[in-house]
C-alpha cells in the first residue's frame, strides 16, 4: 500500500482504532448504536421544534441549526468508519478523503459558531429580558445563523486548502479512523510549518474567539443571577443555561485538545476524536431534551396526540 517517492498518493489506508477483529466487531456494535441514537435524537429534536409553536423562539431556532450541524458532522464520519470496521481493505481515495476533511471542518466550525451564538442569546435573555424581543428579532437570528454557517465554510476552505496543497508522495497510512487534519499533515512529503500555522490561526478564530465570547456572556449572566433578589428566579434563569454550558465544555474541551495542543499523543487524539465526532453529537440533543421542560412538554404533547390514551393509564 505504499506509493513511490515520485508518485502522488491516490488513496489512503485508514489504520483505524484497532487491528484486532474482535475489538473491531465490538466497536462496530457500539458505534452503530451511538450513530442510530444520534440520528433519531437530532431528527426528533428538529421535528419537535417545527411542530410545536411554543418552541418557535430564537433559542430553539439556533438549537435546531446545531442539531442539523451535529447530524451532518456525525454522518460525514461514522458510516464510513462502520464500513471499515467490517472490511479488510480500509482504503479511501484522495478525493473522498479531501471531501470528508472539508465537510468535517465545515460542520465542526459551524458547531463552534452556533455555541457562541447560543451563549449570546442566553446573555440577552437573562441580562436584558425587557429588550430581548427587540434585540433578537427573526432577522437578527437569521443573520446570526447565516454567519455561523459562513464562518464554518470559510475556516474549512482555508484549512483544507493549506492541507491539500502539500505533496503526499510517501506513506499513505493514516493512523486514524477518518481523514482529520493533524493525521494528514504527518504524511506530507515537505515542510508543513506554514500549513500548521494557518491551521493554528484558524483554530484561534473558530475555537478561542467563540470561547472568549462564551466566557464573557456567562460572566455577565452569573453577575446578573447573583444580583437577583429572588433565589427561585435566579436558579430558574441559570438553569436554562446549564444544558448549553455542559455542551460547550464537552465540545470545546475535546476540540482544543486535538487542534491546539501539539504535544498530545496520537492515541490520545484518536480517543478524543471518537468523543467529539461520535459521542458529542449524540449527547447534545439528549442533554437539551432531558434538562428542558419545554422540549419534554412538546414531546409529551406529540406523543399524546399520536398515541392517545386515558389519563388514568398515562399518569
Amino acid at each position: 500500500m505504499r506509493q513511490s517517492n515520485q508518485t502522488q498518493v491516490t488513496e489512503f489506508l485508514l489504520l483505524g482504532l484497532s487491528d484486532d477483529p474482535h475489538i473491531q466487531k465490538l466497536l462496530f456494535i457500539v458505534f452503530l448504536g451511538v450513530y442510530l441514537v444520534t440520528v433519531l435524537a437530532n431528527l426528533l429534536l428538529m421535528c419537535l421544534v417545527q411542530v410545536d409553536s411554543r418552541l418557535h423562539t430564537p433559542m430553539y431556532f439556533f438549537l435546531c441549526n446545531l442539531s442539523l450541524a451535529d447530524l451532518c458532522f456525525s454522518t460525514n464520519i461514522v458510516p464510513q468508519a462502520l464500513v471499515h470496521l467490517l472490511s479488510r481493505k480500509k482504503v479511501i481515495s484522495f478525493t473522498r478523503c479531501a471531501a470528508q476533511l472539508l465537510l468535517f471542518l465545515i460542520f465542526g466550525g459551524t458547531q463552534c459558531a452556533f455555541l457562541a451564538v447560543m451563549s449570546y442569546d442566553r446573555y440577552v435573555a437573562i441580562c436584558n429580558p425587557l429588550h430581548y424581543p427587540s434585540i433578537m428579532t427573526w432577522r437578527v437570528c437569521v443573520q446570526l445563523a447565516a454567519g455561523s454557517w459562513t464562518s464554518g465554510i470559510l475556516v474549512s476552505v482555508v484549512d483544507t486548502t493549506f492541507i491539500l496543497r502539500l505533496p503526499y508522495r510517501g506513506s499513505n497510512s493514516i493512523a486514524h479512523f477518518f481523514c482529520e487534519a493533524p493525521a494528514l499533515l504527518i504524511l506530507a512529503s515537505t515542510d508543513t510549518r506554514t500549513s500548521e500555522m494557518a491551521i493554528f490561526l484558524m483554530g484561534v478564530v473558530i475555537l478561542f474567539i467563540p470561547v472568549s465570547l462564551i466566557l464573557v456572556s456567562y460572566s455577565h449572566i452569573i453577575v446578573t443571577v447573583v444580583r437577583m433578589k429572588s433565589a427561585v428566579r435566579g436558579f430558574k434563569a441559570f438553569s436554562t443555561c446549564g444544558s448549553h454550558l455542559l455542551v460547550v465544555i464537552l465540545f470545546y474541551g475535546s476540540a482544543i485538545v486535538t487542534y491546539m495542543t501539539p504535544k498530545t499523543s496520537k492515541e490520545q487524539k484518536k480517543l478524543v476524536s471518537v468523543f467529539y465526532a461520535m459521542v458529542t453529537p449524540m449527547l447534545n440533543p439528549l442533554i437539551y431534551s432531558l434538562r428542558n421542560k419545554d422540549v419534554k412538554g412538546a414531546l409529551k404533547k406529540v406523543a399524546t396526540r399520536n398515541f392517545p390514551c386515558r389519563l388514568d393509564i398515562c399518569h
